[in-house]
């Protein structure tokens, strides 16, 4: 038990700054003390805010979270408690959350989405498996494990419960615009209402909003109640494969929804890819395989194995934490990629091979050279800013600074980018935090956390990513070993 003194205190942490806030909570980014400087996320909930159905959700999400432990699910460390607190120690997950990383993209391509999408669904199916359905699945809930490796965790199981597939509720749980119909309408649910949650997610993420968005509850619930189905955007160029997903797990109708073994099998859903420990030696075996039947002119063949292995590989670049290996790997991916592309052209189009063929598209989610240089076009709320502060010289001199990182970032002068912007955001951090409510912190911090994602970008640019500058620890390692490194033929 922790002893409390006025504000949250942890025993063995010391608490930095606040990251979220809710109805009886706030949330504290913090690093546990000793030599190793580890950092957690602490949910710090005041007990005497706490009503009843409160605690009794509090109660379930430590019971809920000391069970489960997935790649995808926010890991609950431990939790402790004084006569003042309940604290719930998490593991801390610097990308922000997913309702800000699709704002801040206005929308996200296809294949990210689906690689989010796969995420989901390995959770999902474990939590199936453990019998617990979220109900509160959102964007806002949904957190990045860091904004260079966009690995997706499942947060706040603050209404969660144990409900096998087949159990039914009627208690109102949720976020109305992520809420299934039927529990907006007070009808029985049961634990198909997460995978409503999935396609409202999806769809936010490929059309920037969600289907039922609106400007007060009241036009949301007449929205909800009409018995209108969902419509993909017009003239939205999505895969047939996505758009079937997509009406599948927004049908209203609950008994014609999908279930959870057929979205689990779904195509667009594609588990059976979906990045592991041994994705690269499924690939490297293909591989062998096509180049064997490349080598002896059997371009059918060659084609079809040559795309089954970049199935795997793709999937496994946007995964790869080692920038040296990812940038291996990404240029090995490319050679597939072209000659699966020449063998396309060689084998005949109304081949089964062509037609059946899945070719993944190389793209990164945050691509640092083309985020570098789209940043020198980007304006967002910038003008508005710069007149809020024209009486502001130390904002307006910072603020510079940062755009003439842009302009280096643009012209390829990664390194000196980079010193812009951290020299930029050392003075605008301790500006921001001095700067009082309002208009002009919102847009200043809107600015701050771009810049600092485009520094992230170009940091990993400079000390060996994509950059022509290597780093003292990869410059004395030979290709060939960096190649060994990444088990690829």
């Amino acid at each position: 038990m922790a002893s409390s003194g006025g504000g949250p205190k942890v025993p063995n942490y010391i608490l930095a700054e606040k990251i979220g806030s809710g109805s009886y909570a706030d949330v504290y980014k913090a690093y546990r003390k000793g030599t190793v400087r580890e950092v957690v996320a602490v949910k710090c909930v005041l007990k005497s805010n706490l009503s009843k159905s409160a605690l009794d959700n509090l109660i379930s999400e430590i019971g809920i979270l000391k069970r489960l432990k997935h790649d995808h699910i926010v890991e609950m460390k431990d939790f402790v408690w004084d006569d003042k607190y309940i604290y719930i120690i998490m593991e801390y997950c610097s990308g922000g959350d997913l309702s800000h990383f699709v704002r801040s993209r206005q929308r996200l391509p296809e294949a990210v989405c689906q690689r989010f999408l796969q995420q989901l669904a390995a959770a999902l199916k474990y939590m199936r498996e453990e019998n617990v359905s979220h109900l509160d699945l959102k964007p806002s809930n949904i957190f990045l494990k860091s904004r260079r490796t966009p690995i997706l965790k499942i947060g706040d199981f603050g209404l969660a419960q144990l409900m096998p597939e087949d159990d039914t509720n009627s208690t109102i749980k949720g976020s109305p615009l992520y809420m299934a119909p039927e529990i907006v309408l007070k009808r029985q649910y049961d634990a198909k209402v997460d995978l409503w949650s999935v396609g409202v997610i999806l769809y936010e993420c490929l059309f920037g909003k969600a289907p039922y968005s609106s400007k007060t509850m009241e036009e949301l619930i007449e929205k909800i109640k009409k018995e209108k189905p969902i419509e993909v955007p017009y003239g939205t160029n999505i895969s047939l494969e996505c758009r079937d997903l997509l009406q599948r797990c927004l049908e209203r109708d609950v008994e014609k929804r999908i279930d959870f073994d057929a979205f689990f099998k779904h195509s667009f859903v594609d588990l059976d890819h979906k990045p592991g420990p041994d994705s690269i030696a499924k690939a490297t075996e293909l591989l062998t395989t096509a180049v064997n039947h490349d080598t002896c002119q059997e371009h059918e063949q060659a084609f079809r194995f040559y795309s089954e292995a970049l199935q795997y590989l793709v999937p496994a670049l946007h995964v790869e934490p080692d920038a040296s290996k990812r940038s291996v790997l990404r240029r090995k991916i490319n050679e597939y990629l072209n000659r699966t592309e020449e063998l396309k052209k060689i084998v005949d189009n109304n081949s089964e091979a062509v037609k059946n063929a899945r070719i993944p598209k190389l793209q990164k989610l945050d691509s640092a050279p083309s985020a570098a240089a789209s940043s020198a076009e980007y304006r967002g709320n910038r003008d508005e800013l710069l007149k809020l502060t024209a009486t502001t010289p130390q904002i307006r001199t910072a603020m510079e600074i940062a755009a003439s990182g842009e302009l280096y970032a643009h012209e390829g002068s990664y390194a000196t980018a980079l010193e812009k912007y951290t020299l930029a955001l050392g003075k605008l951090l301790e500006l921001l935090q001095n700067e009082p409510k309002g208009r002009r912190k919102e847009l200043l911090a809107e600015e701050v956390n771009r810049w600092m994602t485009q520094a992230e970008c170009l940091k990993e640019l400079v000390n060996g990513g994509s950059s022509p500058k290597h780093t003292a620890e990869t410059e004395n390692v030979p290709e060939a070993d960096l190649e060994k490194n990444c088990c690829i033929q």
